[in-house]
Order: C-alpha cells, then sequence, then structure tokens
C-alpha cells in the first residue's frame, strides 16, 4: 500500500507540497476572501467555456452551410 505523503497528484505534485499552498493561499488571502477568490474563478472559467462553446458552434454552423461557387 501507497503511503499519501508519496502518492502523486497533480502536475506531479504530492500531499505534503499541496498542503503547503493551501496554507499560503490561507495566509495571504484569509478566509474571508477564499470563497470570494473561488467564485471569481468559478466565473472566468465558465465565461472561457462559453465563449469556447460559442466558437465551436460558429465553425460547426460555417462547416453546414452550402458553399457558393463565384
Amino acid at each position: 500500500m501507497h503511503n499519501l505523503l508519496t502518492l502523486p497528484l497533480l502536475f506531479g505534485l504530492g500531499t505534503t507540497e499541496l498542503i503547503i499552498i493551501v496554507v499560503v493561499i490561507l495566509l495571504l488571502f484569509g478566509g474571508k476572501k477564499i470563497p470570494e477568490l473561488m467564485r471569481g474563478i468559478g466565473k472566468g472559467v465558465k465565461s472561457f467555456k462559453d465563449g469556447m462553446n460559442e466558437i465551436d458552434n460558429d465553425i460547426k454552423d460555417n462547416n453546414d452551410k452550402p458553399k457558393k461557387n463565384p
């Protein structure tokens, strides 16, 4: 069985590194600002996904239209 501290997680980071990152974020932003920060990040990601879907739909619509010969 693997030890949790040696189990690689996201981007090759271990549990210890992730805990240190979370503690630093808590110290920098404080407990009250983190939900606001996460909400802003969530809105940004949603906006990005909506934009990507819109571009994808535009590309599909242009490919579905018959091409005109000059």
